[in-house]
């Protein structure tokens, strides 16, 4: 219960509803391939000829089958959706990364403002070289 007690309302109810939709989707996969299975079996009693008997259960596995593709897509939508709630929501670790994304910027700033004095430093040097022998040369 401290789970539910730690999440606001439209979390839980949003968690909730994931949980219900899990369910149903594994139980409707499940109970349709039960079926499918009873079906290949082929052990009906009924007044319908052996061939329309062979037509509606086909026809019944195909319905069946296409329900478990249903199934299985509503899941792979489902996880998609925990997915992008994930994403959407989990601030501490967006937060983090923020925060290493802001620290290795700082430290490549740092490095670069490092080099461009170095790089500066540099060029007054060979400046003050070329300016002194300008002016001490004789072909001004």
């Amino acid at each position: 219960m401290s789970l539910s007690r730690s999440l606001p309302q439209s979390k839980e109810a949003l968690l909730k509803s994931y949980r219900t939709r899990l369910k149903d989707d594994v139980k409707s996969m499940l109970e349709n391939f039960e079926e499918i299975v009873k079906l290949s079996k082929g052990e009906h009693d009924t007044q319908l000829s052996r061939m329309t008997q062979c037509e509606q259960d086909t026809y019944e596995m195909h319905v069946r089958a296409a329900n478990i593709v249903r199934a299985g897509e509503s899941l792979m939508k489902l996880v998609s959706d925990i997915k992008q709630y994930l994403i959407l929501n989990d601030f501490p670790s967006v937060n983090e990364a923020i925060t290493q994304n802001s620290k290795l910027f700082r430290t490549k700033q740092a490095e670069c403002d490092q080099k461009l004095m170095s790089l500066r430093d540099d060029m007054a040097a060979d400046l003050y070289d070329l300016e002194e022998e300008y002016y001490s040369s004789i072909n001004k």
